[in-house]
């Protein structure tokens, strides 16, 4: 089949319109592939300093590091209670300038020359180090919560897991007599993974020893306050944190002896839905209150005012 050629005809001429010549394909090529290309590019981080935003694990907002201190640790959008500092607490339930310490320079020693991974010495010495404010795991004393003189003690889950060992216990207990003495209530506010393992039968006796401490406590008609945070577990709940007169708790603490995956895998059991957490142990009883810890203060507040006028008017009649 033969091909047919179409021409055009330039006005005013009987000759055909001059053939175009066609480009230089290979240059049209380079030039093409000499243009920029649109696609994806390379998005630059933004230089944000660290220590200046926290996500919230519960609702991923980023929350502002100043307006979380200021909310004293807790998600201004899903009340997600962050852990806090010991020191922050008692900040944040005593009156300015009115908590004295008690034995501050009391601290641990590796009385059994705990070696594994590493020597419990070593630990101390590098928990001394990253919390110089810090001797142990807890810390007591005598404050005014409100207008009421009571002797606080709080835990601090970031030293050692908050584990009780010898000097835990002691300080607790020399600030149980204290308050005894003193004819004044006792609130202690517990976060705790347990018994501290490294020193063997002398952190589990003081379970007894806090107990015993807390029995002569409640014959002299004082009231005694246990509040349970994040987490509240093992050798302290089964001892000083469950026995008080009344048991607070935080929001969505977890509270418990064994954890709940040690169980599941002992039982080989599915665990209810929010085991182990303040509103579980609520509902069943174990709690008599589930406190927010913006509201905290002013809980003990009234609390305290209430037991102790009840005591004074007993004395009295």
């Amino acid at each position: 089949m033969g091909t047919t050629t179409f021409t055009k005809k330039l006005p005013g001429t009987d000759g055909p319109e001059p053939a175009l010549t066609p480009p230089d394909l290979d240059a049209a090529a380079t030039a093409f592939l000499k243009k920029p290309k649109l696609g994806a590019t390379k998005s630059r981080k933004r230089d944000i300093p660290e220590g200046l935003w926290t996500k919230c694990p519960k609702c991923s907002e980023l929350i502002f590091d100043k307006e979380l201190d200021e909310n004293l640790k807790v998600c201004p959008k899903c009340q997600y209670h962050f852990p806090i500092g010991a020191r922050e607490r008692i900040h944040s339930l005593v009156e300015t300038c009115s908590f004295e310490e008690m034995d501050a320079q009391m601290s641990s020693v590796d009385v059994l020359k705990f070696t594994g991974v590493a020597s419990y010495k070593s630990k101390l010495d590098a928990y001394r180090k990253k919390f110089p404010q810090l001797t142990d795991a807890v810390v007591t004393g005598i404050g005014m919560i409100g207008s009421q003189r009571t002797a606080l003690g709080v835990m601090d889950f970031s030293y050692l897991g908050g584990s009780m060992g010898s000097v835990v216990g002691e300080k607790l207990t020399r600030l149980i007599e204290k308050a005894t003495g003193n004819g004044l209530p006792l609130v202690i506010i517990s976060a705790s993974g347990g018994a501290r393992m490294y020193e063997g039968m002398f952190s589990l006796m003081q379970m007894a020893k806090t107990c015993a401490a807390l029995a002569y406590h409640a014959r002299q008609r004082l009231p005694y306050l246990s509040v349970l945070t994040h987490p509240t577990t093992a050798g302290v709940m089964a001892s000083y944190a469950s026995v008080g007169d009344l048991i607070l708790a935080e929001p969505g603490a977890m509270i418990g002896f064994a954890g709940p995956r040690v169980i599941k895998d002992t039982t080989q059991a599915e665990l209810p839905p929010g085991f182990q957490t303040a509103e579980f142990l609520m509902d069943r009883g174990l709690i008599d209150a589930i406190v927010p810890r913006l509201e905290m203060k002013t809980r003990l507040t009234e609390y305290l005012r209430f037991l102790m006028a009840g005591r004074q008017a007993a004395r009295t009649a």
